[in-house]
């Protein structure tokens, strides 16, 4: 055990006080003590994300239990270690080193799914910020074997939103069969999810880039590197694909938004081969893909794959690229005490980008 020098008893944390409701409350939480295995980090900056609203909301049918008031929120912390726990001296972090906290904070490394490489879906998986303290706070745990080291260059708030929707992009692109030079349609290309993915996609991957979204977004989504801007309140996105893409359609389309209505549109852009990548997750009722109809996916040969978050080499190398400037996130930082209002923008669908809480 080691760490770089005294701690305070009690730091500041952000929790959903009201549950199901758009709610946040700044309280003073008491140190944690790291167990075996663990590192306690000194968070300087979070990520804020829609998966942060669901959970908040209670609005996601998914989950298996509902959210409880005290929670800590957040999955895309960045900071330093500064205290060690028994069994940890010969892991691959130190006192000091810059690491990550993604969606998913721990895993057990011994399931089918972890055995596998499919670390992303283990089976007895801790989802940070959701009955396990999240990232809203200035002081977390994390395992020594799962956090993910933050290159030296890349500065701490622009690396936060890289752990989340950055890994999750990068890894849907990967699992959605286009290549370099193949069309790919991005629905929801100005969210915070979408600008990453045009620009991993078009200059990290050389994809052709058609993104949609409301009109407002088009400069920022142009400015990423989309080849092709349709406006979906305007006309007929799915015949406007097929325009673009000398009638054929898509090699794939990634939906990044949380809305039913996207993925019913999705299936109609694809080309024969295609695939549909699920990302987004609407909210409410359970409902299928509308136009997800067995005889065109026979016909098309086309299939439908779906991507929680990507796994902890996915992660090192969605660094990567970001310390190698190949994708910059479009952020604002704000303060602990602006998270209700960053959520209430977020739930009126009016956020470009993304934000990063500075936790100092």
């Amino acid at each position: 055990m080691g760490s770089t020098g005294e701690l305070p008893k009690t730091y500041k944390g952000v929790v959903y006080d009201e549950p199901g409701k758009v709610s946040t409350k700044i309280v003073d939480l008491d140190m944690p003590e790291p167990g075996p295995g663990e590192v306690l980090i000194n968070l300087t900056h979070s990520g804020v994300c829609h998966s942060d609203l669901g959970v908040m909301t209670n609005r996601w049918a998914g989950l298996p239990a509902p959210t409880q008031a005290g929670q800590v929120g957040g999955h895309e912390g960045v900071g330093k270690i500064v205290k060690m726990g028994p069994g940890t001296e010969t892991s691959s972090v130190k006192l000091g080193d810059r690491v990550g906290i993604k969606w998913i904070s721990a895993i057990c490394g011994s399931c089918p799914a972890c055995l596998s490489g499919h670390d992303g879906v283990c089976f007895n998986q801790k989802v940070s910020g959701y009955y396990t303290p999240g990232t809203f706070q200035q002081y977390v745990l994390g395992p020594a074997n799962y956090v993910t080291p933050v290159p030296e260059s890349l500065p701490s708030d622009a690396a936060a939103p890289m752990l989340c929707a950055g890994v999750t992009v990068y890894s849907a692109l990967r699992k959605s069969s286009a290549k370099s030079g193949d069309w790919v349609v991005l629905l929801g290309a100005g969210g915070g999810l979408g600008h990453l993915a045009t620009q991993i996609a078009s200059r990290g991957m050389s994809m052709r880039v058609i993104g949609i979204d409301a009109g407002s977004k088009e400069d920022l989504v142009k400015e990423c590197g989309a080849e092709v801007f349709i406006d979906h309140t305007k006309g007929n996105a799915e015949e406007e694909v097929k325009k673009a893409t000398g009638g054929l359609g898509a090699q794939a389309v990634l939906v990044l938004t949380a809305s039913n209505a996207a993925y019913a549109s999705g299936m109609g852009m694809l080309k024969f081969g295609g695939t549909l990548v699920c990302v987004g997750l609407p909210e409410g009722d359970l409902k299928g893909i509308a136009t997800a109809y067995p005889q065109f996916l026979v016909a098309k040969a086309q299939k439908i794959v779906g991507v929680a978050v990507g796994d902890r080499r996915e992660a090192i190398e969605t660094l990567e690229f970001a310390e190698r400037g190949i994708c910059k996130t479009h952020f604002r930082t704000v303060k602990m005490d602006e998270l209700t209002k960053v959520f209430e923008e977020m739930d009126r669908g009016e956020l470009k980008g993304r934000v990063v809480l500075d936790l100092s």
